[in-house]
């Protein structure tokens, strides 16, 4: 047993090596395609550090040098430096605080704001200029990319997640990210996702605005969750069921668990439902997907039926549950 373990731990070193190595090259790529190295940024007189502190002075003033260097992760010794060369320039004024006679807020001066309003221009003209060669589905994906980046390293910094109703794009991507996520956590086959494209063509071929939705998480560009209330159809006469919705295609990316965003997506069907007059909701879904049940039970759902069946290459349990409105 001591073997085996030590075994996994080995392994699990070397995932993180590998992923640390991936790290680093990206940061020597980005900070060379960014002109970080470059001895001023955007073409002024400033260096990167002194336009990050004249940046957080024009946007969250005033600040004490002591908060500035938190916020910024300098040194203090260092940030006392670029300070004296800030306002030995006229850039910089300070005032007393207000409950601490040991410390000094910081503003930028008129000459401060002066100064840095090109820079600012030129920092937007440079991450337009890296984007304008981009077709648009590439300028949203780079940037969801570095929107997932801020949001993995420092969730508390992140923007803030909206639920919002489907856009052009959003369909397809409900489809290859069903198709990929339930492949690799639950080895379901390709018919599974064939079955959310289905779903996904029904749901445009069959729309009633006011009586279904489609609810996409999304953080900016970034897409991290999915769901759907539809009117579930009689298998034999394809006539709607009165009174009943039903709850589809609920999914989060892994990154995106334990933020609550399952049931807040959840809930979204459930008052939506209620304001379309339905009855009752039901959904179906498999005993493995323990996390999707947890939320269901605690929206107020019951299991109502399950049965063992052979489903997308698996055998599963599958599931019916129902919430009374």
């Amino acid at each position: 047993m001591i073997a085996k373990g030590k075994h996994l731990d080995d392994d699990a070193g070397m995932e993180t090596a590998a992923e640390a190595l991936c790290v680093r090259a990206f940061n020597r790529f980005y900070t060379r395609r960014i002109g970080v190295l470059a001895p001023t940024l955007a073409g002024s007189d400033f260096t990167l550090p002194e336009a990050r502190v004249l940046w957080e002075l024009a946007h969250h003033a005033p600040l004490s040098a002591a908060a500035l260097g938190k916020g910024l992760q300098l040194d203090a010794g260092y940030l006392s430096r670029l300070l004296r060369g800030l306002k030995s320039r006229g850039l910089l004024t300070s005032q007393a605080h207000p409950s601490d006679g040991r410390q000094t807020l910081l503003k930028l001066s008129p000459a401060g704001r002066r100064a840095f309003a090109p820079l600012d221009r030129g920092s937007q003209a440079e991450a337009e200029a890296l984007l304008a060669p981009l077709s648009a589905p590439q300028r949203q994906a780079l940037a969801g990319a570095m929107t997932c980046i801020q949001a993995v390293l420092e969730p508390e910094a992140a923007p803030a997640v909206e639920l919002r109703t489907q856009q052009p794009g959003d369909l397809g991507w409900i489809i290859e990210r069903h198709g990929a996520v339930y492949a690799a956590e639950y080895g379901l086959d390709a018919r599974f996702e064939a079955l959310v494209a289905r779903i996904c063509a029904d749901f445009v071929d069959r729309l009633k605005p006011q009586r279904e939705a489609c609810w996409i998480a999304a953080r900016g560009p970034q897409r991290l969750g999915s769901v759907m209330l539809v009117q579930p159809r009689d298998d034999d006469t394809g006539r709607v069921r009165p009174g009943v919705a039903q709850l589809r295609l609920l999914l989060l990316e892994p990154h995106a668990r334990g933020l609550g965003l399952g049931k807040r997506l959840v809930r979204q069907c459930s008052e939506f439902a209620r304001a379309a007059g339905y009855r009752r909701i039901v959904l179906w879904t498999q005993s493995a997907l323990t996390a999707a049940r947890a939320i269901y039970a605690a929206e107020g759902y019951r299991l109502v039926h399950s049965e063992p069946m052979n489903s997308f290459g698996q055998t599963v349990v599958s599931e019916r549950w129902e919430l009374a409105l």
